[in-house]
C-alpha cells in the first residue's frame, strides 16, 4: 500500500470532526459538541470497512457524542486570552492549558468510542460500573483539585475541567483493570491530537489576527482541535487490534441510542440556540426582523423533525450496510450545516465564507471516499507504549514553547488578552 493511501481514512475522519467542530462554534456548550462528536464517530465507522461495526454505528455515534460533548462544560474563553498575552509565561500558560483542555475533550471522546468497539457479547464493557466510577472520579477530582488544593486554571470562570479530568482518569483506570488496551490507545492518541490541535489553533488565531486576515479566526482554532483530535482518534482506532463481533446490538438498545442522537441532542440545541428569541438576538438590526426570526425558527424545527423521521424510518431494520452509515452521516452532517447557516442569517440573505467552506469539506470527504484505500494499518497492535507517549508529550510541550515565543515576538498585547501571572 502506498503511504499516501494509508492515511486517507484518517484524513476523512479528521475533516469530518474538524468541520463539525467549527460548526459547533455557532452553538457551543455540551449539546453543540455532542452533535459534532457524533458526526466524527459516524465518519470513523463509515471509512472503517468493518462490516461488523456497521451494526454498532449508532452506539459509536452516541459514545462519541457523550465523550466529546462532556468536555463542552469546560470554560476556555479566558484561557484563549492568556494565549494572546505579550509575555512568554502567560502565553505559554495559555497554550499549555489549551493543550490540557483539548486533551480532555479527546480523552473521553476517543476513550468511549474505543470501549464501544472493544465491547463484545463475550467480553462486555460493564457500562454501569464505568459510569459510576467516572461520576465518582469527576466529583473527587473537582473536590480535591479545586476545593482542597485550590488549583484554578481559569479564575473566575468555571473550573469544570477538573470534573472531566477526574472522570477521564477513572475511565483509564477501568480500562487498565479490564485490559482494554486498544481502547486505551485510542483515548491517548485522541487526547494528544485534541490537545495539540487546540493549542496550535490558538496560535493560528493569534497569527491570523496579527496579519489582519479577513476570516473568522476563532473558527480556524475550532477546526484545528477537530482536525488533530479526529486524526488522533482515527489513528488510534485503525492502528489497534479489535475483536470481531457477529452479534448485533439489541433493537431497543439501538433505538434508544438513536433517539438520544437524533432527537434529544438536536432538541437541546434547538432549545438553547434556535428558538425564536435566539434568532431575535443573533440577527441584529435587520429589516423585517420579527418575520425572519419566526420563519427561521419554524423552518429549522421542520428540518429537524424531517431528519429524525428519515433516520428512524431508514434505520428501523437491523443488519446495517455501509450505505446506511453513509446516509446517517450525510443526513446528520448536512442538517448541522443547514442550521448553522440559519442561525447566522440564511433567511436574511447573510451567508459567510466559512459556511461555504463547510460544504466544500463535505464534498471533499466524498471525493476522498471514492479512492481505493484500506482503513486499518497492515500492522496493528494493542501495545500500551507509555514511554513513547511520554516522548510525544515532551515534543508537544517543546513545540508549544516555541510557538509561544514566536507569538510574543510578533505582537504587543492584543485584544482580549489576559495575564494569569503578574509580569514586571
Amino acid at each position: 500500500m502506498k503511504f499516501k493511501e494509508q492515511y486517507i481514512s484518517i484524513l476523512i475522519v479528521a475533516m469530518a470532526l474538524a468541520t463539525a467542530w467549527a460548526i459547533r462554534g455557532q452553538f457551543g456548550h455540551e449539546q453543540g459538541a455532542a452533535w459534532a462528536g457524533a458526526i466524527g464517530g459516524l465518519a470513523l465507522v463509515m471509512v472503517s470497512k468493518r462490516k461488523d461495526w456497521y451494526n454498532k454505528m449508532i452506539l459509536v455515534a452516541l459514545a462519541s457524542a457523550i465523550g466529546w460533548g462532556a468536555g463542552g462544560m469546560i470554560s476556555y474563553g479566558r484561557v484563549v486570552g492568556y494565549g494572546n498575552a505579550d509575555n512568554f509565561i502567560n502565553a505559554f500558560y495559555g497554550l499549555g492549558m489549551l493543550f490540557v483542555i483539548g486533551a480532555l475533550f479527546g480523552l473521553l471522546g476517543g476513550g468511549l468510542v474505543g470501549l464501544v468497539l472493544d465491547s463484545t457479547e463475550k467480553n462486555k464493557v460493564k457500562w454501569g460500573s464505568l459510569v459510576a466510577e467516572m461520576t465518582a472520579g469527576g466529583i473527587i477530582g473537582y473536590f480535591f483539585l479545586i476545593e482542597q488544593i485550590g488549583f484554578k486554571m481559569t479564575p473566575p470562570r468555571s473550573e469544570a475541567w477538573a470534573i472531566i479530568l477526574g472522570a477521564g482518569i477513572a475511565m483509564l483506570w477501568y480500562m487498565a483493570r479490564e485490559k482494554r488496551k486498544s481502547a486505551i490507545r485510542v483515548a491517548i492518541f485522541s487526547a494528544l491530537g485534541g490537545g495539540f490541535g487546540f493549542a496550535f489553533g490558538n496560535f493560528l488565531q493569534v497569527l491570523g489576527n496579527i496579519l489582519q486576515i479577513q476570516f473568522n479566526m476563532w473558527n480556524v482554532m475550532e477546526y484545528s482541535i477537530g482536525f488533530f483530535g479526529g486524526s488522533g482518534m482515527a489513528y488510534g482506532v485503525f492502528s489497534s487490534i479489535w475483536p470481531v463481533e457477529d452479534v448485533k446490538p439489541k433493537k431497543w438498545v439501538n433505538q434508544s441510542a438513536l433517539f438520544i442522537v437524533v432527537v434529544f441532542i438536536p432538541l437541546i440545541v434547538y432549545r438553547e440556540s434556535l428558538a425564536h428569541e435566539h434568532f431575535m438576538s443573533r440577527l441584529g438590526e435587520i429589516s423585517e426582523l420579527q418575520f425572519i426570526a419566526t420563519l427561521s425558527t419554524i423552518v429549522v424545527a421542520i428540518v429537524l423533525l424531517i431528519m429524525a423521521a428519515l433516520l428512524f424510518f431508514r434505520l428501523k431494520e437491523e443488519n446495517y450496510k455501509k450505505k446506511d452509515v453513509v446516509f446517517f452521516f450525510l443526513t446528520y452532517f448536512l442538517v448541522y450545516i443547514f442550521i448553522s447557516y440559519a442561525i447566522t442569517g440564511l433567511f436574511a440573505g447573510n451567508m459567510s465564507l466559512n459556511h461555504h467552506l463547510y460544504l466544500f469539506n463535505v464534498i471533499l470527504i466524498f471525493v476522498l471516499m471514492s479512492k481505493k484505500y484500506d482503513a486499518a494499518f497492515k500492522t496493528v497492535s494493542d501495545n500500551v507504549d507509555t514511554k513513547k507517549w511520554f516522548y510525544f508529550f515532551l515534543i508537544i510541550v517543546l513545540v508549544l514553547a516555541a510557538l509561544s515565543f514566536i507569538a510574543i515576538s510578533i505582537h504587543d498585547e492584543i485584544g482580549e488578552a489576559h495575564n494569569r501571572f503578574h509580569v514586571n
